[in-house]
């Protein structure tokens, strides 16, 4: 699988200007133009879905700048494929402790530290994450870090 290169040029009016690959891309007919808020979709385009690994560089308006690799994810199964071939007693549900907080890029990957999984950003900016109490086992606290916006909250565990 090829690294795309995403480049995102931040203007002080809160636009952007994109390029996949050292192409100018455009937003969608309708559109005026990019905005952060479409930080999503743009990776969404550029990875085929996740489905192929991304360099994102941002160029902010004030000089600033920063990168971020965006590993592909392994292919979801299908509804067919991870159906079980017979049928099996359904194990008990685990008991899971909820970490919410705010202030990410709507749809982006959030990290969820301890390390133990990662959530995706809701449209909405908001981030999820159900952890089975196992997994946190000895930790008083949780992170949840936004891979786009640098967002970190931190959060304890009961």
């Amino acid at each position: 699988m090829q690294l795309r290169t995403v480049i995102l040029d931040i203007h002080t009016d809160g636009s952007m200007a994109v390029t996949i690959d050292g192409a100018p891309h455009p937003p969608p007919e309708g559109v005026p133009a990019w905005v952060r808020g479409s930080f999503p979709q743009v990776i969404d385009h550029a990875s085929e879905d996740r489905r192929v690994p991304v360099r994102v560089e941002v160029h902010e308006a004030d000089g600033t700048s920063f990168t971020e690799l965006l590993p592909a994810r392994p292919p979801r199964k299908t509804a067919t494929e991870s159906a079980p071939k017979r049928k099996r007693e359904k194990p008990a549900a685990p008991v899971l402790v909820e970490v919410t907080g705010e202030g990410f890029v709507p749809g982006e990957d959030v990290a969820c530290c301890l390390i133990v999984s990662h959530t995706d950003a809701t449209p909405h900016g908001t981030a999820r994450a159900l952890l089975d109490p196992k997994q946190a086992t000895g930790a008083d606290g949780v992170v949840l870090v936004g891979r786009i916006s640098g967002t970190v909250v931190t959060r304890s565990l009961p």
